[in-house]
């Protein structure tokens, strides 16, 4: 009974991204942007270097990467922070928490119809047109099965994170700036903006004790790697999942602490 009601949200989060089509457009255009300045950036860098491969990367396996981190970052992203705060300022929260469903889950079952979208009309497209252009680059094979477990945990790990964030609102009232600073660390700690393996060593050692890596490179990394051996994937598939289950802990227990907090400024 609970699935049903789950997916019934997932159906809605579906027509309601269908509705705004005109946002995919802008998306793309705004990615095309994007990846165009991330190409002439990093040919730049690997013109001046003097060398085919930096950090063990050459500049087609970079470029490979960030596109598949971008598409990932479009088909994973939830916004749940701005909905948060936006729940928050305005007083609706007050309705959601009354609704037979914890607030927690109809959030993020409410965004998950926007990953079957994203995942059709964003990831899929991209993950085929690098397969093409790069003439099958991207290991085809059993990796693909590992990737799509991977995605789960850290979906999960990146919500919980911008669950705990989105609830420091019921302190400041003001989530802007928070958030900002949460997008620039996740971005660029995860590997999503800079591959892990061009970080100084020191830093890398202190980013794999951190549960960002596990949102982009771990799935990532995964995806890549044409000859994955069981033991590695396992390791890096149990991290995601420790990782997963403390924030899912932690979320929970911040969320129920911060709700004594609440006041309501709209109606």
């Amino acid at each position: 009974m609970k699935l049903k009601k789950y997916f019934a949200l997932t159906r809605c989060g579906i027509l309601e991204s269908l509705q705004f089509r005109a946002s995919l457009l802008v998306m793309f255009a705004g990615n095309l942007v994007y990846l165009t300045v991330v190409y002439f950036l990093w040919k730049s860098i690997y013109a001046s270097s003097g060398t085919n491969s930096v950090n063990g990367m050459t500049f087609h396996d970079t470029l490979i990467y960030l596109v598949l981190a971008t598409a990932l970052f479009n088909f994973m992203e939830m916004y749940a922070v701005w909905e948060i705060g936006r729940n928050i300022q305005t007083g609706k929260i007050v309705l959601d928490l009354l609704k037979p469903i914890k607030y927690r889950s109809y959030l993020f079952w409410s965004y998950s119809g926007s990953f079957v979208v994203n995942f059709f009309t964003t990831f899929l497209p991209t993950f085929i047109t690098v397969c093409i252009v790069t003439n099958s680059a991207v290991p085809l094979g059993i990796n693909l099965l590992y990737f799509a477990l991977s995605i789960v945990p850290a979906v999960i790990i990146n919500y919980s994170i911008d669950f705990i964030v989105g609830t420091i609102c019921l302190y400041t009232e003001s989530i802007w700036g928070i958030n900002i600073m949460k997008q620039v660390i996740v971005m660029l700690f995860s590997g999503a903006t800079i591959p892990i393996a061009f970080f100084p060593k020191t830093l890398k050692n202190i980013v794999n004790y951190l549960p960002f890596t596990s949102i982009y490179n771990t799935p990532l990394s995964i995806l890549l790697n044409g000859n994955p051996q069981n033991a590695n994937i396992l390791t890096m598939l149990g991290i995601q999942v420790i990782w997963c289950i403390a924030l899912l802990i932690v979320s929970s227990v911040f969320w129920k602490i911060s709700l004594r907090q609440i006041t309501v400024n709209g109606g």
